[in-house]
């Protein structure tokens, strides 16, 4: 019997246009149903230079389903690469096709002497969620056009990290990155966002190594890599929030590029000294303000479970209840994932759960003793419930409907406390 997924937390693997969106003049060139683009771009700030409403579309039908859209979706590209100004097309393919057996790729390859690089990536929604379609794409970009270089600049990294649009805090949280990386003397290289684009894939078979911050999406790619562009990469599971995690991420990623130590610790002093003045001066606010020094929960994918448990536990004190990974992580990565939420300070271990049932969720953190207030981190779906249950709730996890984010960030030392105000700003506002 067919069981029905309540408040699932991620989209088909078409939505992968996203990760083509947040390449700087990279334009996604979907072979799919007309309703497609549309469905998937309900995020905030999903317009830019090319929007889904204009992404070109073979918009198949009964038609094509019967004798095929091979030629409907070589026209396509024919057309997108005449009329639509871009550096890098990326064909996606929806389900109706992949169903009925066109040979998208056969179709691409004819456009391997355009002016313009076309990559195709197969991303039907029956084939997996949008964390898989990102792979998908960088995958394409990574055996379908970038070739092995002998020329290496010193200190290039290329930085892998978030979701672009999945997350909303991608972009900040990837420059903020960016920035911790180039105090401790490395040049960073993405391509996701501001003024990232060919150039910057280009430039990717020169790094000395990839660095891949994620507890699991991507490192199909980092793989890759290491084999057709012999590029060695440094998985990082965590995304670090807050000081203890930034400090460790900083030290492993220093001790891999083999950089000086005194000049990663004079930097991690820097922030550190800062960090904690930030802390000492409301002290008396965490002391005393009762309402979330009980337990926690945190309702995300991997990335943003993993990394706010270890936050709150390891630079807040606080105390995890049951946490619950939302992205469908694949099987051989978790028992890996629940190893680094049994690795937390103070003898502290956090109990996690793989679920992408919100019903599921919801039951669990209702029958659950908070001992008091409980402070729910997760999507928008959470926040009813948390309200039910008197708690403090924070939306910091897809779906995100109440804020706003243009390039706000969680990571590093600063994004932790941004953290640190946007969850005591909802503490406090329950006495006013």
């Amino acid at each position: 019997m067919a069981k029905i997924l309540d408040k699932q937390r991620y989209k088909c693997a078409l939505a992968a246009m996203q990760t083509v969106q947040a390449i700087d003049r990279a334009c996604p060139v979907l072979h799919s149903g007309p309703g497609c683009a549309q469905k998937l771009s309900d995020t905030t700030g999903s317009s830019g230079y090319l929007s889904p409403q204009i992404f070109p579309c073979t918009s198949i039908n009964e038609k094509d389903v019967v004798f095929g859209g091979v030629k409907k979706l070589e026209s396509t590209i024919t057309n997108a690469l005449k009329v639509i100004d871009a550096d890098l097309y990326v064909v996606l393919t929806g389900c109706i096709p992949e169903i009925v057996g066109d040979d998208a790729a056969e179709v691409v390859s004819k456009f391997a002497d355009a002016d313009k690089p076309v990559v195709f990536a197969p991303t039907a929604g029956f084939k997996g969620n949008n964390y898989k379609g990102h792979e998908q794409v960088v995958e394409a970009i990574v055996t379908q056009y970038l070739k092995k270089s002998d020329k290496k600049q010193k200190g290039l990294v290329n930085l892998w990290a978030d979701v672009p649009y999945q997350d909303l805090f991608w972009l900040g949280n990837i420059r903020e990155l960016e920035n911790l990386l180039r105090e401790i003397g490395l040049t960073p290289n993405t391509i996701f966002g501001y003024q990232r684009g060919i150039d910057n894939i280009n430039k990717i078979p020169e790094a000395e190594f990839n660095l891949l911050v994620s507890p699991w999406v991507g490192l199909k790619n980092m793989k890759t890599m290491e084999k057709r562009l012999g590029i060695p990469y440094l998985h990082y599971p965590v995304l670090p929030v807050g000081a203890t995690e930034t400090s460790k991420f900083l030290r492993e990623v220093g001790k891999f590029a083999k950089i000086d130590e005194s000049k990663v610790e004079d930097v991690i002093k820097k922030h550190e000294d800062y960090f904690y003045y930030l802390i000492s001066r409301y002290a008396d606010l965490f002391l005393e303000n009762r309402v979330i020094n009980k337990q926690f929960s945190v309702v995300a994918d991997a990335q943003y479970s993993l990394a706010i448990t270890k936050f709150l536990v390891n630079d807040l004190g606080l105390v995890p209840a049951k946490q619950f990974v939302t992205d469908d992580t694949p099987k051989e990565f978790q028992e890996q994932i629940k190893a680094e939420f049994q690795n937390l300070n103070y003898g502290i271990k956090a109990d996690v759960a793989f679920e992408t049932d919100g019903f599921n969720i919801h039951s669990e953190i209702k029958s659950h003793d908070y001992h008091g207030y409980p402070l729910i981190l997760g999507g928008y779906y959470e926040k009813e419930m948390t309200e039910k249950l008197n708690g403090n709730f924070l939306n910091i996890s897809w779906p995100v409907l109440d804020k706003v984010v243009f390039d706000d960030f969680y990571v590093g030392y600063t994004g932790g406390i941004r953290l640190i105000e946007d969850i005591y700003t909802v503490a406090v506002q329950r006495f006013n």
